[in-house]
């Protein structure tokens, strides 16, 4: 940097951290430093894992409320990538992943199944799609023979009436390789209003993966370009899916590498037990080239434990997620802020990179993660509500919400999420978060974008060209930080207006506050 010597203001990170205090995000600042470089120089590109490369530093935190094949694909589409949760069957699980890799489109439909023989006795069998899939075995892993459409069914007088003797035999269809621009051309081309995107399977001929539907186009097209999505070595997205510590938990993890994972969480509120660090031990040992995150963790020993054990990645949070009570209930944890600069420090020298889970409400934040030593930053409620998540829309108040849970709360433990507390073979199940509801937020295919271009805003101020950048300007001392009181918080929010109009990007959903 020209012009004047570095003048003594703030604090570094180093002396910041030591003082006792247990701080947030919002409980600190950064200092301005010197720009020298336009905010299109900002590189986001980071490291999920030792070997798994990202993009866009952006990860879906596997809640069932969060991420199932349609998150995952989608943010794999974005240059991030998405956590399947565990909260169901195994099969279930691997069938997710399957269905988000597969294809190049960041949308999936529910796709059914039926054989020849069946018959379709209730519209609610289409679910949302427009149509039923006829394989010869009536399951995903055969061969296609034709579909019926919700229109032709329901002219029929006898619903009893077997599938084949009136489905359409014509099996049109489309490669799940080829890229949008040629599905799209393709549909077009032949005035279609769906195909279905299948996949060879050798001698049992082409799988159904995904379909795509001329208003999946639409919809692309009038959102920002992707970029560079995140693919593996065989040109498929990739998808990662999350096991607990448990026996049961190694025959998970053999469907879910059968099915093609990439990367897989252990998904623990508390990480440093022996329970993960022999899971740790036993993943490594079956799947060398498999990528293993631990977690969670919020301090330096337990970080240390889990690098000997042999993991790949680190997850840091504990409590400061939305939803989360533990610290509440349990009375442990760590301010978030703290916590990733904490974990940080230590993994760094071991080269492991550290995922910041929880706490993430605005843009502001993912900077202060990435600054404070994290490589990506995990989101629950940041992409709750979001057209990709999991569950339907319905109105409170006025309002079009989702559902969206911690998987401590009582409702998700019912489904088995009690296993990642170790409380699944407990008499007495204690939450350790809660139910609610999110605003709807659109489509993350434009909430991220815009999300990343603010954060590259952020990343501009402080003199950081890439997230590696920020991490070697914090370390050094240059990057300096403050403590923001009470009232340095409320001043750095919108203040003094009798009622405003919120809207973070062109295109995005307005929040009134105050009274009209």
């Amino acid at each position: 940097m020209d012009g004047a010597p570095m003048i003594e203001d703030g604090f570094p990170a180093v002396k910041l951290f030591n003082q006792g205090y247990s701080y947030t995000y919002d409980d600190v600042i950064f200092l301005p430093h010197y720009i020298d470089f336009a905010t299109d120089a900002v590189s986001l590109s980071t490291k999920l894992t030792r070997n798994v490369e990202l993009s866009t530093p952006c990860v879906a935190s596997p809640m069932d409320t969060v991420t199932e094949s349609s998150m995952a694909a989608a943010m794999a589409a974005l240059g991030g990538i998405g956590i399947i949760h565990s909260n169901i069957p195994a099969s279930d699980q691997a069938t997710l992943i399957r269905q988000a890799k597969y294809h190049k489109i960041p949308f999936t439909h529910e796709i059914i199944f039926k054989s020849p023989l069946d018959s379709i006795l209730s519209a609610d069998e289409f679910s949302s799609s427009p149509c039923i899939f006829v394989t010869e075995s009536g399951r995903e892993n055969s061969n296609l023979v034709g579909r019926v459409h919700k229109s032709d069914w329901e002219k029929l007088t006898n619903k009893e009436t077997r599938i084949s003797q009136y489905m359409k035999t014509s099996r049109l269809s489309y490669p799940a390789s080829c890229s949008f621009e040629e599905i799209a051309g393709y549909l077009a081309k032949e005035r279609l209003d769906f195909v279905p995107l299948v996949r060879y399977n050798g001698e049992s001929g082409d799988d159904v993966a995904n379909l795509v539907t001329s208003d999946d186009v639409e919809r692309i097209k009038g959102f920002p370009k992707l970029g560079l999505p995140s693919l593996d070595s065989n040109g498929d997205l990739l998808v990662g899916a999350s096991i607990g510590t448990r026996e049961s938990d190694k025959e998970r993890l053999e469907h879910l590498v059968k099915a093609g994972v990439n990367v897989v969480v252990l998904d623990s509120s508390q990480g440093n037990s022996i329970y993960q660090i022999e899971m740790i031990k036993y993943v490594k040992n079956k799947y060398p080239n498999l990528d293993l995150i631990g977690g969670n963790v919020v301090t330096q020993y337990q970080a240390q434990n889990l690098i000997h054990a042999g993991v790949d990645g680190l997850r840091v949070g504990m409590g400061s997620g939305s939803i989360c009570t533990t610290q509440e209930v349990c009375a442990v944890g760590r301010g978030q802020a703290t916590a990733v600069y904490k974990v940080a420090s230590i993994a760094a020298q071991s080269g492991v990179p550290v995922i910041a889970d929880g706490g993430i409400s605005n843009s502001g934040h993912i900077v202060k993660a990435l600054t404070l030593g994290a490589s990506t930053v995990m989101m629950g409620s940041f992409l709750a509500g979001s057209n990709e998540a999991p569950g339907t829309y319905e109105y409170q108040n006025g309002q079009r919400v989702k559902k969206y849970r911690g998987m401590g709360s009582l409702e998700a433990m019912t489904k088995g999420s009690d296993a990642r507390y170790l409380g699944d073979k407990e008499k007495l199940k204690i939450s350790q978060g809660v139910s609610g509801a999110v605003k709807d937020k659109g489509s993350i295919l434009k909430l991220i974008p815009y999300t990343m271009q603010a954060v590259k805003q952020g990343l501009q101020d402080l003199g950081a060209s890439s997230v590696q950048s920020a991490h070697d300007l914090l370390k050094s001392g240059v990057l300096r930080l403050e403590v923001r009181t009470g009232a340095a918080q409320a001043e750095g929010g919108v203040h003094g207006l009798f009622n405003y109009e919120k809207k973070s990007f062109e295109g995005g959903l307005v929040t009134t506050y105050g009274k009209k």
